[in-house]
């Protein structure tokens, strides 16, 4: 079945920040850029049960025409526009391009030029039915495979079905459509039109009212001031973090270690509490901190992931936001309680740099290259996926030790390429406070990214009972 959809206009305009950085990172990941498509899964609440699979179609139909990403495509740029390049076909899938540097091209299928967002006023979505299915795996399946840029809509629809009555309404988004937080929207809204049959208020922007903003004399100003910190840390930082070759990768190279700790939860919470700051901060310092020790330099870099949702306007945008920041922590600073210290003002010159313009970016990587004669790039993030963030400063050492023989660490995922030498996600698990590390094997092997996320573990179980913790702010 599909899903017919009809809105208020049909419009192209460029590519927001958020949209180009993440077009870039999908081209240099193809053909393994079905890695950042993700998905949500709603139960359908017992206040709007029964629910038909034709009620559920009209909510969802209220919902695309509600967000217009969720009805944009990549196109090309009009005739004249700097974006746009003679000759080159409609964009589509993208491909890796043959013999390609590992965290350099990609190319999309007939051209370099870069995309503009298209905008449809009318379409259909196909929409999977599943009878009895499990959500979940549903949702894995829709997920799999990477989307037609070009060509499909970038919202995959599943519902689960028993007996003729809806139970469950999954949703895969295209990156280039939503990031975490804006599906988190999305997923509210079609809650509230399950529930009210409506959504109390206007839309928020859409990626084309983005676009022009960021291109107007206000959003110039933002990003010069982003420029001004890349710029300046660009000068100091390590040309990049894992900058030793390690031998012959795993095959295939790219893998990613996962551990659940119940142990560094209890841990990251108080330290919080104690310092006065976010477990997202501990967790940053402490990622830098380590990332440092493992590869040597006195000065570690990462790229914190940023969700950009600052400005009031935005902060209910099903739209892609979220950006790399530039963290600097200087490692000479002390122990962990002085680099924890240091990582609060440094982690908020990092949120504001990552509201940047990628062109900008690439223009001062370029300059600075050629100024240190080597490529200047970290190649190494961090991206806390969590939704909350919750402090406890009673945990006691006795409980928090106890809770160590609980962690466990597997292997969920290994593919050919990714844009990135070190990656470690960090989510809520069921078990514990979740650390994933997908790395490249070639300059991280697996038994060192087990001991990473282990010592890890170590580090701020030890941090919170061993150091003299105190206000940070």
């Amino acid at each position: 079945m599909d899903i017919r959809f009809s809105g208020g206009r049909s419009e192209t305009a460029p590519l927001t920040w958020g949209q180009r950085a993440i077009w870039d990172t999908i081209r240099k990941t193809a053909p393994d850029d079905h890695y950042f498509n993700f998905g949500r899964v709603l139960a359908v609440p017992r206040r709007a049960r029964p629910l038909t699979v034709a009620g559920a179609a009209e909510v969802l139909r209220a919902l695309v025409e509600r967000h217009e990403s969720l009805r944009t495509r990549l196109g090309e740029a009009p005739r004249g526009s700097a974006g746009r390049a003679n000759g080159t076909e409609p964009y589509g899938k993208v491909v890796h391009t043959s013999g390609a540097e590992p965290y350099g091209g990609g190319a999309r299928e007939g051209g370099g030029a870069e995309p503009w967002q298209v905008l449809a006023t009318g379409g259909s979505i196909p929409v999977t039915v599943s009878e009895g299915g499990d959500p979940e795996r549903l949702r894995d399946t829709l997920a799999e495979t990477a989307f037609d840029y070009g060509n499909e809509w970038p919202l995959r629809i599943g519902l689960v079905v028993d007996r003729d009555e809806v139970t469950h309404i999954v949703l895969v988004f295209c990156h280039l459509a939503a990031d975490g937080l804006g599906a988190e929207v999305a997923v509210t809204d079609l809650r509230l039109l399950l529930l009210r049959g409506s959504v109390p208020g206007p839309p928020p922007p859409s990626p084309l009212e983005l676009a022009r903003w960021q291109g107007s004399e206000q959003g110039l100003k933002v990003a010069a001031v982003a420029a001004e910190h890349w710029e300046s840390e660009y000068r100091r930082i390590p040309p990049t973090m894992f900058d030793r070759r390690a031998g012959v990768p795993a095959d295939p190279p790219i893998w990613r270690a996962h551990l659940v700790s119940r142990a560094m939860d209890l841990a990251v919470r108080r330290i919080a509490a104690l310092s006065g700051t976010s477990t997202s901060t501990v967790l940053l310092a402490a990622a830098a901190t380590l990332t440092g020790r493992v590869t040597g330099h006195d000065v570690s870099a990462m790229l914190p992931i940023v969700g950009n949702r600052f400005r009031g306007d935005t902060v209910n945008a099903v739209t892609t936001l979220s950006q790399e920041g530039l963290f600097v922590l200087d490692l000479r600073e002390g122990g962990f309680t002085e680099l924890l210290r240091a990582a609060r003002p440094a982690a908020l010159r990092a949120y504001r740099s990552a509201y940047h313009d990628p062109d900008d970016r690439d223009r001062l990587t370029e300059r600075a290259g050629r100024e240190r004669g080597v490529r200047v790039h970290p190649y190494c993030c961090f991206n806390d996926m969590r939704f909350t963030d919750r402090v406890d400063a009673s945990p006691d050492e006795r409980s928090v030790r106890r809770a160590l023989d609980e962690t466990t660490l597997t292997w969920p995922l290994s593919q050919e390429r990714l844009n990135c030498r070190f990656c470690l996600h960090v989510t809520g698990e069921p078990g514990g406070l979740g650390v994933s590390l997908t790395a490249d094997t070639g300059h991280l092997p697996r038994p060192a990214m087990e001991r990473y996320l282990l010592d890890l573990e170590s580090l701020l179980v030890e941090a919170a009972f061993r150091e003299v913790l105190e206000p940070v702010g």
